[in-house]
């Protein structure tokens, strides 16, 4: 089978719903949607391979990852270390098992499973046609959830804040761990979403003639949320996928605002609860997220303190005044500036999961300080709050159909003659 994408397939764009003939592509360029930007397809060269190699690579990292020692601190005299499988085992110890379900869940199954799965596809592992299409789709929606790249940025922002109780160093798994989290990422890079789903199943025929140019839900035609493919809209299961899809994603101002107030109503107290609280010598002290931004600071951690600062307060709440306003603007208010609103959707998709870098420093400092009756970190109620309030508004951000806001625009002037 060829290897290469076919200069007269068609697609829908999925975040501004233009009807895009695909040229064809030399090795490593990719199309653009002409309307709002967004990458379309990439051309690689060795598409079976490279993913494969930077697969296979990535998991042999991850195993030595979880073999060896990962960080360790020595404090006067006293010393601790902590593999990376410890990590979720102190949450569960301390009656915090959804925050070791979390790290357990991000960091580690979700990039595997994902690993293994572009391992299957990529290389024509024989199996059926409906386990491959299982298998399809669950990766491209778990991509998002994996945080290895987070959770490294939350251990050495973890270091400059034990750097003022002691010695702080690194074991045999933690430079494993760091080329296991750039592999993981290249992997994901080199799987482009049409090749995939073209190598598992040819696309559906259109049964009416395409106008190229014109938004599809002015030519009675919807992308499907999954594959890509081009659907006639009342069509409600794709003929390739076979996920079910509108050609709106249903009711979904409705969702994104209800998932909104939601995590606005756990931030209030994920702000107000300590997030950790620090045993020195028997004497507990709780610390909030803006405690601990205010602590860094005074220390002269400054650059540290304003990166907690951004991803932790900064964020979630511009964050979720840009989902607002994404909503107010999808609702017919406002000037129509559907660029504007695709640049703040974008940052938003982009930015959300980063907040997470506190729980995972958390996680870190629990397990790691473990000194007996000299000092000890223990995960508080906060830092739950927290990391629901960043999975919640993730889930906003998905919910919400960016074509909406396109759907105010005029006849598009890209149409094709």
């Amino acid at each position: 089978m060829c290897e290469h994408h076919h200069a007269t397939r068609h697609t829908l764009c999925m975040q501004c719903d233009l009807l895009v003939a695909l040229p064809e592509l030399r090795h490593c360029h990719k199309a653009t949607c002409p309307r709002c930007g967004t990458t379309l397809t990439t051309e690689w060269d060795e598409p079976r391979a490279r993913p494969t190699a930077y697969a296979l690579v990535a998991l042999f990292m991850l195993l030595l990852s979880n073999l060896f020692p990962f960080v360790n601190m020595k404090v006067a005299g006293v010393t601790s270390e902590v593999t990376l499988l410890e990590i979720p085992g102190v949450m569960f110890s301390e009656d915090y098992a959804s925050l070791g379900t979390f790290f357990l869940l991000f960091v580690q199954l979700v990039p595997a499973f994902c690993l293994v799965t572009i391992l299957l596809l990529v290389n024509r592992v024989k199996m059926s046609l409906s386990l491959k299409t299982f298998l399809a789709r669950v990766l491209f929606q778990l991509k998002t959830w994996g945080m290895a790249e987070i959770f490294l940025a939350g251990v050495l922002v973890s270091f400059v804040k034990l750097m003022a109780y002691g010695d702080v160093g690194i074991g045999s798994s933690f430079i494993p761990w760091c080329l296991f989290c750039l592999l993981q990422l290249r992997t994901f890079q080199c799987v482009d979403r049409l090749w995939l789903w073209d190598d598992i199943a040819p696309a559906p025929l259109p049964a009416t003639p395409l106008r190229v140019g014109v938004p599809g839900i002015r030519q009675g035609l919807r992308c499907c949320p999954c594959c890509a493919a081009v659907v006639a809209a009342d069509n409600p299961i794709c003929p390739r996928c076979h996920t079910k899809g509108y050609i709106r994603r249903r009711n979904s101002l409705q969702w994104t605002l209800a998932l909104l107030v939601t995590s606005i109503l756990l931030y209030l107290p994920a702000n107000i609860l300590p997030i950790m609280i620090t045993d020195l010598l028997g004497d507990r002290m709780p610390s909030t997220i803006l405690a601990g931004v205010i602590l860094l600071w005074s220390e002269g951690s400054y650059p540290v303190a304003l990166v907690i600062f951004i991803a932790s307060i900064m964020v979630p709440t511009l964050k979720m005044i840009a989902i607002a306003w994404l909503c107010w603007d999808a609702k017919g208010h406002g000037k129509r500036d559907s660029e504007r609103m695709h640049l703040i959707y974008e940052i938003v998709e982009f930015v959300g999961r980063w907040s997470m870098i506190d729980v995972f420093v958390i996680a870190v400092l629990s397990a790691l300080v473990r000194m007996g009756g000299l000092m000890n970190i223990y995960p508080a109620m906060g830092a739950l709050m927290f990391a629901l309030v960043v999975i919640i508004t993730m889930f906003a951000a998905m919910t919400f159909d960016p074509r909406l806001s396109w759907d105010r625009e005029p006849e598009s002037s890209h149409e094709e003659s």
